[in-house]
């Protein structure tokens, strides 16, 4: 049985788990999520939006607290653990559900850790300096992620690719054996081809239609979508209606192997889910 191993518990990959997003930020691309208030986070707020994700059928929780939105500015280190920190402390308490922090500050992956999250989910690949070192010392289930270019800030800026698909497989196939050299056993680790973070629509098409050759890397898959650019670009939708076109990538994902998918939509999503490994089990999950 496939499994994820985070911290002490245990996450069971033999069906798609949906991950809800949960941002302490005030500038996401998208609010959906969104706990950020003018003048400080209400960390009673995040448990509520968290609560509802949970009850909605979210397995996980992605926490972040910097925004990696195209074009994003890096936030301060003592302000990322104050957004992050209190949260994951309450509800790791609160709530029975695998807590993840979506940072690339080694800092913040040693709070978060403290505090009683269960999986790091970093877009820049634990590059930054001290946090491979943070990931390896803890017992933290990793989430690597592919991304064209150094930063959020810079990812966009012509993205350009030989083959897209065959680039990212080789990159996620390095970090993997990274991973492994420094002793992080297979089942704490999960790989994100990354959609939107340094492609163009049609980068994210072809990866996307040619995903499942991914599965051949030997760990399981995370997918984010939702809400994205290449969903409005392909349908001419604003962030706000882009909700159909996400569900639409999400069965897909499903279809060509991604077992931790991440929404802003938690209950259409886990519907669309559940409904794609019908038909794939050709049985009822429920």
């Amino acid at each position: 049985m496939a499994v994820l191993k985070c911290a002490g518990r245990t996450l069971d990959l033999a069906r798609a788990q949906v991950m809800g997003i949960l941002n302490v930020t005030p500038d996401s691309f998208s609010d959906g999520g969104s706990v950020y208030e003018a003048q400080h986070l209400s960390v009673e707020r995040a448990l509520q939006k968290a609560a509802q994700m949970v009850n909605q059928g979210a397995t996980l929780i992605d926490i972040g607290g910097e925004s990696t939105r195209p074009g994003a500015e890096p936030v301060p280190v003592q302000e990322e653990l104050e957004r992050v920190v209190p949260v994951v402390e309450r509800l790791s308490r609160e709530l029975d559900v695998v807590l993840s922090v979506d940072t690339s500050a080694p800092e913040v992956m040693q709070a978060a850790a403290s505090a009683g999250a269960h999986l790091l989910n970093d877009v820049r690949s634990f590059s930054r300096p001290g946090a491979f070192e943070v990931a390896v010392a803890s017992d933290l289930a990793l989430c690597v992620m592919h991304m064209q270019g150094s930063s959020p800030a810079t990812m966009q800026l012509r993205p350009h690719y030989r083959d897209v698909t065959e680039e990212v497989e080789h990159f996620l196939q390095f970090q993997l054996q990274r991973c492994r050299e420094a002793g992080i056993s297979d089942d704490r680790i999960v790989l994100d081809p990354g959609f939107g973070f340094g492609k163009t629509l049609e980068h994210n098409l072809e990866l996307l239609n040619r995903m499942q050759r991914l599965q051949a890397l030997g760990a399981p898959l995370l997918v984010g979508t939702s809400r994205k650019s290449m969903v409005g670009l392909a349908l001419g939708r604003p962030v706000d209606q882009r909700l159909y076109g996400s569900l639409a990538t999400v069965a897909l994902a499903v279809g060509k192997g991604a077992k931790i998918i991440r929404v802003h939509d938690v209950a259409p999503t886990v519907d669309v889910v559940r409904m794609t490994e019908a038909v794939l089990n050709e049985t009822a999950g429920v």
